[in-house]
C-alpha cells in the first residue's frame, strides 16, 4: 500500500540529511520533490497546495529540538501535516440510535459495495457483539441480491430476501420492519451502483435516505481511482449527507491519491479501509497509522491488532514453549508459520505494516508471494510426518517422491529446505528468552511515536 509515494517521499525527504538547520533556502529542494511526489500519486492539486504551504510554515517557524537532526524535525511535520490532510484520529461507525442502526451504502458499480456490506456485518458481530441484517435494493444488478445472500451466508449474518421486480423503496420498507420485529441491532442496505453518476441513481438515493433514515449514509469507493475517487464522493456529498468514506482495493493502491484527497475535498471522514477479497480484509482508517506507513514508518499497532485477532494462539503458544525448551524447529512447525501468516494477509501485509519495509513490498512479494506460499505449502504436504520432523531423512528417492506429488521441481524443494534451515537459526537465538531480548532491543530502537533515537529512518 503506498509503496511508490513511501518511495518518492524518502528520496525527498533524503535531501536535507547533514543539515544544520532547517531554512528556507534548504527546504526548497525537499519541499518541491514532496509537492513532486504527492503530484504524482495522484493527489488533487488543491490539497497539494494546502499541504506544502502547511509545512513550509511549520518547518521555518519551528524550533528544531536537540535530540533531532533537521532531517527528522522536517520527517515529524510531514507526518503530522499527512495525518492532519487525512483527519486526526480514526471515527468509529455511529450506532448510537433506537435499533436497528440503518447503514446505507452508497457508491458507484465495481466499488465492492456488496463485498463490503459483508465485511462489515463481520466486522460488528465479531468486535461489537451486534446482530446484523442485510439487504439488498439493486434491482438492475444481475446476480447483485443472490451475491449478497451469499456473502451474508458466509459471515453468518441475517437475509432479508428481494426480488428484481420489487421497487427499491419497497424493499428497503419491508426490511426495515422486519429487523423492527426481530430486534436486530444494525440493518446495512446494499443500494444499487451504476457505472457513472447519473441523475436517477441519485434521485433514487435521495429516497431511499429519505425512507431509511439511516444514521450512517457510507460511501464506497475504488482507492485506485486517485483523486477521482475524491471528486466522485464529492458528488455523492452533494445529493446525499454522507457520514463516511471507505476506500475499497487499498491493498493494490500504490499511489495514494484517494487518502490523501478524500477528507479534504469532502469534509468526510475516511472510516475504513477495504484489504483484498476476503470477508476478513477491512481495517478501520487511522490517520496516525497511515501517515506513519507511507513515510515508511510501518504500523506496529495494526500490526499488533493483526496478531492478536488473527493468530491461533495455542499454536502460537505451543511453539513458544517447543522454542523455549531448546526443541528444533520443524518443517511442520514452519508449515503452521506460513499458514499464520497467510491468515495475516501474507507477507505484502506484514511488510507494509513493520517499520522500514512499506517502500519494499512489491519486490518483497515478488519473491515471497502468495503463489510461493502456497507451493511451499504443497511440498510440505507431500511429506510424510517423519520427514516433516526430520528433513535429514530427505535421501534423493524421498525427494523425487515429493516433488512428483506436489508437482514441484528438485530446485524448489532444495530452495524451501535452504529457508527453513536460516528458520531454525533464528528460532535457536531465542532460546531462553532470546526473543524477549530481541524485543526489548527493539522497544530501545522505537519508542512512543516512532522516531528512533538518531532518528535512523530508511534513507536517512
Amino acid at each position: 500500500m503506498f509503496e511508490k509515494l513511501t518511495e518518492n517521499l524518502s528520496h525527498a525527504l533524503r535531501t536535507l540529511s547533514g543539515k544544520a538547520k532547517l531554512t528556507e533556502d534548504n527546504i526548497q529542494d525537499s519541499l518541491r520533490d514532496v509537492r513532486r511526489s504527492l503530484l504524482e500519486a495522484d493527489v488533487a492539486l488543491p490539497v497539494v497546495r494546502d499541504f506544502i504551504e502547511r509545512v513550509k510554515l511549520r518547518a521555518l517557524g519551528s524550533e528544531v529540538s536537540s535530540s533531532l537532526t533537521p532531517a527528522q524535525a522536517f520527517l515529524k511535520i510531514v507526518r503530522a501535516e499527512l495525518q492532519s490532510v487525512m483527519g486526526e484520529e480514526n471515527e468509529a461507525l455511529n450506532l448510537r440510535t433506537t435499533p436497528p442502526a440503518v447503514i446505507l451504502m452508497a457508491g458507484l458499480q465495481g466499488s465492492g459495495k456488496t463485498t463490503t456490506v459483508a465485511k462489515l456485518a463481520r466486522l460488528l458481530q465479531q468486535e461489537d457483539k451486534k446482530t446484523v441484517m442485510v439487504v439488498s435494493a439493486d434491482v438492475y444488478r444481475p446476480a447483485a441480491i443472490k451475491q449478497l445472500e451469499t456473502l451474508a451466508g458466509e459471515v453468518g449474518a441475517s437475509f432479508f430476501p428481494s426480488d428484481p421486480s420489487q421497487q427499491p423503496a419497497a424493499i428497503v420498507q419491508a426490511a426495515i420492519t422486519e429487523a423492527r420485529k426481530r430486534f436486530i441491532d444494525v440493518l446495512f442496505i446494499d443500494t444499487a451502483g451504476r457505472l457513472a453518476i447519473d441523475a436517477s441513481m441519485m434521485d433514487e438515493l435521495k429516497k431511499l435516505h429519505e425512507l431509511a433514515k439511516p444514521v450512517e449514509t457510507l460511501f464506497v469507493v475504488d482507492a485506485m481511482t486517485g483523486q477521482d475517487a475524491a471528486n466522485t464522493a464529492r458528488a455523492f456529498d452533494q445529493a446525499l449527507p454522507l457520514t463516511g468514506v471507505i476506500l475499497t482495493k487499498a491493498d493494490g493502491d500504490a499511489r495514494g491519491g484517494a487518502a490523501l484527497s478524500v477528507r479534504h475535498l469532502t469534509g468526510k471522514p475516511i472510516k475504513f479501509l477495504g484489504i483484498g477479497e476476503k470477508v476478513d480484509g477491512l481495517e478501520p482508517f487511522y490517520p496516525e497509522r497511515v501517515a506513519s506507513r507511507i513515510l515508511g514508518m510501518g504500523d506496529v499497532l495494526s500490526l499488533i491488532e493483526d496478531v492478536e485477532k488473527k493468530v491461533d494462539k495455542e499454536k502460537a503458544q505451543k511453539l513458544a514453549s517447543k522454542i523455549k525448551k531448546g526443541e528444533r524447529f520443524d518443517l511442520q512447525d514452519f508449515k503452521e508459520q506460513l499458514e499464520q501468516m497467510r491468515n495475516m494477509g501474507g507477507i505484502s501485509n506484514l511488510l507494509d505494516k513493520m517499520p522500514g519495509m512499506g517502500s519494499i513490498s512489491k519486490s518483497a512479494v515478488s519473491t515471497v508471494g502468495e503463489k510461493n506460499f502456497r507451493q511451499m505449502e504443497a511440498i510440505i504436504n507431500s511429506m510424510t510426518l517423519k520427514e516433516r520432523q526430520n528433513p535429514d531423512l530427505l535421501n534423493g528417492s524421498r525427494k523425487r517422491r515429493i516433488t512428483q506429488g506436489s508437482g514441484t521441481s528438485l530446485q524448489d524443494l532444495n530452495r524451501l529446505l535452504k529457508q527453513h534451515k536460516q528458520m531454525q537459526k533464528v528460532m535457536k537465538k531465542m532460546k531462553g528468552g532470546g526473543l524477549m531480548n530481541m524485543m526489548r532491543n527493539l522497544g530501545g530502537r522505537m519508542p512512543p511515536g516512532g522516531m528512533p533515537p538518531g532518528g535512523r529512518f530508511p534513507g536517512f
